[in-house]
């Protein structure tokens, strides 16, 4: 993918995950399992390779609850 396209899903991203992010929401596993679902449609709709979806989606997770406790801090 060109950085483009990488850039428009980043911002989506973005602003998505900080629209629907809970209080709870990296204890809850239902709280998780939406945003995986968020995460994959915005993915699929941008044209990201189904094979490397997984990987992404466990990147963006990873680095939502990091952001999320560092704000905490």
């Amino acid at each position: 993918m060109d950085a483009d396209s990488l850039k428009a899903i980043a911002h989506e991203l973005l602003v998505s995950l900080k629209g629907s992010v809970s209080v709870d929401w990296s204890h809850r596993e239902s709280a998780r399992a939406r945003m995986r679902v968020l995460v994959k449609r915005i993915l699929r709709n941008h044209g990201f390779p189904p094979d490397l979806q997984d990987a992404a989606v466990q990147t963006v997770l990873r680095q939502a609850e990091a952001f999320s406790l560092q704000r905490a801090v």
